[in-house]
């Protein structure tokens, strides 16, 4: 099992993992909420736009992609993030290899990547229903700055990290 970088050629495999293991929050909405983000996750343009704005890693065992991160530099502001933040995104690992530390080394990969680039301070958004994620990032020194607006009918909080303490 290795962190490496992502690549163009990962579409179809970042694609269906991304599909399964989002596929698993539909239990967690409403069924309108679930309908808005199954159209998210199932559009590949998502995945392929990801691979060519961001610096994406994923996690490979014995050819297989079990789990993917994304960290995108400043200068990319969207409404939750600023102009002088680095972000992480989709981070995701197979449910089948949960347990192994793996979104933990994909987060680490993100952050590490982040400080060689020279990036002040790095954030992320998580969900009230993504517990196990939470409680990675906090004991990386993950700190939320504010709860954001509901997304998908639930309560979503920015998190960040300052990396120059």
């Amino acid at each position: 099992m290795h962190i490496r970088r992502a690549d163009i050629n990962d579409l179809k495999a970042i694609s269906q993992l991304g599909q399964t293991e989002w596929g698993k929050y539909e239990a967690e909405l409403s069924v309108e909420h679930w309908k808005t983000m199954s159209a998210t996750i199932s559009n590949e343009v998502l995945y392929q736009q990801l691979l060519q704005q961001a610096i994406g890693f994923v996690c490979e065992d014995a050819g297989e992609i079990i789990g993917m991160s994304f960290l995108v530099l400043s200068g990319h502001p969207t409404h939750i993030y600023s102009e002088e933040q680095s972000y992480i995104r989709f981070v995701t690992v197979s449910e089948k290899r949960k347990g192994l530390k793996i979104g933990q080394k994909l987060t680490e990969s993100c952050i590490e990547y982040a400080k060689e680039q020279g990036e002040k301070r790095i954030a992320l958004h998580t969900s009230e229903f993504m517990d196990k994620a939470r409680h990675i990032y906090e004991k990386l020194g993950f700190v939320v700055i504010r709860q954001l607006e509901p997304i998908y009918g639930k309560k979503y909080w920015l998190y960040e990290l300052n990396l120059n303490p």
